[in-house]
């Protein structure tokens, strides 16, 4: 069944209040049964420094999303830093419009968030209407064994939450290995990146082909919508892969 998309491309802010009135915004113009993708940080805010939040105000954030997405009868993909344990972690959050709640801990941490954020352990893929989807964050995407791992799941949409806006970042390589990403996977990839002047990610769409379906001028608050078949997904490559040569495999737990 088809499924339409829509992926934010907001401003990301230190203030709670503010990424949740922008988030909610969103939101309030989608349709039941949409697929929706927010940036990185989105809930708590998120930059080099870190500045972790009030933990009662984000959990009141995290709670008021869940209502919302319940309310418009949608699946929203949202980013945040989150307490976990004794300290805290970069997640994807997946709020299902039946109410459930799932997150994705960021595996391979950039480098500012070592030591100061928990790393996660399990690539998780999540029901999410009639789509399964896998969830990413910012530098992953130069570590495709994960997205491979997340396509031999039966994942259908790669769900790509980042906040990459660096200077020191060559142009056009983060939007070659998005499509790399989806075409070598056969996979559909919905890329949600910050609203900055200096955002070195688009944010778009691209198909199972490596075909870009959508993508948002950069440097601005802007949404895109976009309707996908599932059907269109394949495992034509993956299942060519000589695995007497070469195997990449989760390990037993």
């Amino acid at each position: 069944m088809k499924t339409s998309v829509v992926i934010a491309q907001l401003e990301v802010v230190w203030d709670v209040p503010a990424n949740l009135a922008a988030v909610r915004a969103v939101l309030a113009e989608t349709r039941p049964g949409e697929v929706v993708v927010f940036p990185e940080g989105m809930l708590s805010g998120y930059g080099e420094d870190l500045l972790l939040a009030d933990p009662a105000v984000l959990s009141a954030a995290v709670d008021e999303v869940g209502k919302l997405a319940v309310r418009h009868e949608v699946e929203v993909f949202c980013g945040s830093l989150l307490p976990v344990g004794d300290g805290w972690c970069n997640a994807g959050i997946h709020f299902s419009a039946t109410g459930d709640r799932r997150v994705y801990r960021k595996i391979n941490l950039a480098m500012n968030e070592r030591g100061v954020l928990t790393a996660g352990d399990e690539l998780p893929v999540f029901p999410a209407g009639d789509l399964t989807v896998g969830v990413q964050l910012c530098r992953e995407i130069r570590f495709p064994e994960q997205w491979q791992h997340l396509a031999d799941q039966g994942v259908q949409l790669f769900a790509y939450l980042t906040n990459a806006a660096n200077t020191r970042e060559p142009a056009g390589v983060w939007r070659s290995h998005l499509i790399s990403r989806a075409a070598e996977n056969q996979r559909f990839l919905a890329a949600a990146n910050i609203a900055h002047p200096d955002q070195h990610c688009p944010t778009m769409l691209v198909s199972p082909r490596g075909e870009i379906l959508a993508e948002l001028p950069p440097g601005r608050p802007d949404v895109l919508r976009h309707t996908i078949d599932p059907a269109e997904t394949a495992s034509w490559y993956l299942d060519q892969r000589r695995r007497d040569v070469v195997t990449v495999s989760a390990p037993a737990r």
